[in-house]
């Protein structure tokens, strides 16, 4: 006899779950399973992350969701009707069902939001075909009607979701919690409801944390999220029973009265076969002139703008230009260039100011031609296989700042030109840190708060309660000698790392090609106006996805500049344009050079302005390379570098060939490109398999670094 748990919640139904996505999967595995649904409230939060990883296990991933269905109408909004909402368990059994789950999640979340996101009947009979329908918990619909006694009512209603699912596609959800109060009344009613209506029983142990010893600790997490103490009278709690990832063995045994209930489960799960697609790109439509293609349109932008650059086209332009090209074109990114250029050329229309652009992108000279980077590649020697590598075809990614007090208006556009419903911005999850854990557990424990504040203070940030307490000496004489510290710490772990809220992500916004709810679930903004949307995915789902992901940036400092031109053309009577200040004025460098820097971005710290003080800098480069220096890492040479520049050291090369590539930074290599640039002389590497190491330099990939 097989047993799958239909019903499963992770940290994503938030403040309820424990559980986190790999740890669920790891003990599933434990526990010898081949299949697994993860089924969080009234969101599909954590879909994507579990349909990969439970792939990656070897288990297979049953994607649902515990729907909140409203008392009548989803858009009914008052008080005092039992709570507004009933539970039911929704299971995709293929691609259809899972885009019905989305339109039922998206509508919850946008129409029906009351207090909970809720659905109702006649979202459920549009939207019913590809699912499969469990009755639900204790506080289901149907529950809630045994409970009273009313055996004809919970009938109607059985026979009601029947109706809606087809009589192959709804369950009678049956549960086994012996101490809880009306769990023989229910469980006795559902048992004769399915032999009156021949609707089949299926169990299910409505998991919210890994193991039986996990309990208090799902309990701490239901008290931080009625803000409440574990020795309140009358408070929400499940500690009484058991929602453990039980063991197949466990379930059969407690639901022995009724094997078929077990029987029911591995049936479902053999139904339940969705083949999500990854990687796919889903860049899209960009508007084209008549007769012009996506490819065509964006060589003739940029030859267009060739003269405006750089006065005329030379052969080392054209030959740049036409490999640039070529690699973009190949890898069927001309629609991605096209809508970027014509975000980046509104904004600048609109008198937004946008920056002049960050990270590889300004290696790029169809960038720099098209108006979204404002650096000369050639001038500063900058490489375009850093951004897009022939070799390894991967998205491109250009981050774009904004004026911070106008980038609500990109998105706005972009919305009105893709249209509404094509763009939204991501979801981002905020998680208990190792302080934050200590506290919220001390609280709903009971201890004093000047007992968690002195052991959260302990913690370095950044670090885990588990390594802190093997590195802190005086955390780890505490944990070892005081009982209650040692019971807030373990506790507090299993708490550290759980999402606690859900925002909308500073910068991230996707566009898609069809309507979003075609690849997402979607829900209100969490920090915006009552009309925004954000995803349900987050950033690494909605790559995953292929949809297009761009981060718009909203940059006080532009803001900080444009309002300075403003008040110069006001005050002064004076137009500046910000491009065409030179970057030879000794005014300016003289400044620089007595750290008269506060206010000035990247250059105002106290150990920054120390820095250039000694560095005494002359031109532009030299800013660059102390901006490139001054971060964790690369400052250990910060020394030797102002040592080589003022003569003080002698500038040497590890090998003759690197001169030329390392001469304008004293001998010492600074930048990712001066490293691709050393693969390439020393080794014989082409740019693109030098941009391959370079990687696996940089995000430490040993696998990579070996190959």
């Amino acid at each position: 006899m097989k047993f799958t748990h239909l019903h499963v919640h992770s940290h994503y139904s938030l403040l309820d779950g424990l559980a986190k996505i790999d740890d669920l999967i790891n003990r599933a595995r434990e526990l010898e399973m081949d299949s697994l649904a993860l089924t969080d409230h009234g969101s599909l939060y954590g879909a994507i992350e579990f349909y990969q990883k439970a792939t990656k296990a070897g288990i297979k991933p049953i994607i649902g969701s515990e729907l909140y269905v409203a008392y009548e109408s989803r858009h009914q909004k008052r008080s005092g009707i039992d709570n507004q909402r009933y539970h039911l368990t929704m299971l995709a059994q293929n691609e259809k069902g899972y885009k019905n789950l989305i339109q039922l999640v998206s509508k919850a979340n946008l129409e029906g939001f009351y207090y909970k996101p809720r659905v109702d009947k006649e979202l459920l009979k549009e939207h019913h075909e590809g699912l499969i329908a469990l009755s639900g918990c204790a506080s289901s619909e149907i529950s809630k009607a045994l409970v009273v006694k009313n055996f004809a009512k919970a009938e109607k209603i059985a026979l009601e979701y029947r109706d809606i699912f087809g009589p192959d596609n709804f369950y009678l959800e049956i549960q086994n919690f012996p101490n809880f109060s009306a769990n023989q009344t229910i469980r006795e009613g559902i048992i004769q409801l399915s032999k009156k209506t021949n609707i089949p029983l299926v169990a299910t142990g409505d998991v919210h944390y890994l193991k039986s010893e996990d309990a208090e600790a799902q309990d701490i997490l239901v008290a931080v999220q009625t803000a409440s103490r574990l020795d309140d009278e009358d408070r929400l709690t499940m500690k009484r029973d058991d929602f453990s990832l039980k063991s197949e063995e466990k379930m059969i045994e407690l639901f022995k009265d009724v094997p078929e209930a077990i029987t029911q489960t591995a049936n479902i799960a053999s139904r339940c076969n969705l083949a999500l697609k990854f990687g796919q790109i889903q860049f899209p439509h960009f508007p084209l002139p008549t007769n012009d293609t996506e490819n065509g349109y964006l060589e003739k932008l940029s030859l267009a703008n060739v003269p405006k650059k750089y006065g005329k086209i030379s052969e080392a332009i054209l030959k740049r230009l036409n490999y640039e090209l070529g690699v973009i074109n190949k890898a069927g990114f001309a629609s991605y260039f096209l809508i970027v250029q014509d975000l980046v050329n509104w904004a600048k229309s609109k008198n937004i100011a946008v920056g002049p652009g960050r990270g590889s992108a300004a290696g790029s000279l169809v960038s720099y031609l098209l108006g979204i980077t404002n650096i000369d590649p050639f001038k500063y020697e900058l490489i375009f296989e850093r951004f897009l590598n022939p070799d390894r075809i991967a998205p491109p990614d250009i981050d774009l700042d904004f004026d911070d007090l106008k980038r609500d208006e990109v998105i706005r556009y972009a919305a009105s030109k893709y249209g509404k419903d094509h763009v939204a911005q991501i979801i981002t999850f905020g998680t208990m840190a190792a302080r934050a854990a200590i506290r919220d557990t001390g609280r709903s424990l009971g201890f004093p708060y000047s007992f968690c504040d002195k052991i959260a203070k302990l913690i370095p940030l950044h670090m885990s309660l588990k390594e802190s307490v093997e590195r802190v000496t005086e955390l780890k004489q505490i944990f070892d000698t005081d009982s209650e510290a040692k019971r807030l710490i373990l506790t507090a772990q299993k708490l550290e790392g759980n999402v606690r809220h859900a925002s909308t992500h500073a910068c991230g916004v996707v566009i898609t090609k069809e309507p979003l709810t075609e690849y997402a679930p979607l829900q209100k903004a969490t920090n915006a106006d009552s009309d925004a949307v954000i995803t349900q995915y987050e950033m690494r789902g909605c790559e995953a996805l292929g949809l297009l992901k761009m981060d718009f940036l909203g940059l006080k400092n532009l803001t900080i500049i444009e309002k300075t031109l403003e008040s110069i053309k006001n005050n002064k009577n004076q137009m500046i344009d910000i491009e065409k200040i030179p970057l030879d004025d000794k005014k300016t460098f003289k400044l620089l050079e007595e750290a008269k820097t506060i206010g000035v971005f990247q250059l105002e710290s106290s150990g920054m302005r120390r820095y250039l003080k000694e560095l005494r800098p002359r031109e532009i480069e030299d800013i660059i390379a102390m901006i490139s220096l001054y971060r964790p890492g690369p400052m250990d040479q910060l020394p030797e570098y102002l040592a080589r520049k003022h003569g003080r050291k002698k500038i040497e090369y590890i090998h003759p060939l690197l001169e030329p590539v390392l001469k304008n930074t004293c001998g010492i290599m600074i930048y990712q490109e001066q490293l691709m640039q050393m693969a390439r002389v020393i080794a014989g590497f082409t740019l693109a398999e030098a941009d391959i190491l370079r990687k696996a330099i940089g995000k430490k990939i040993k696998k990579l670094l070996q190959e």
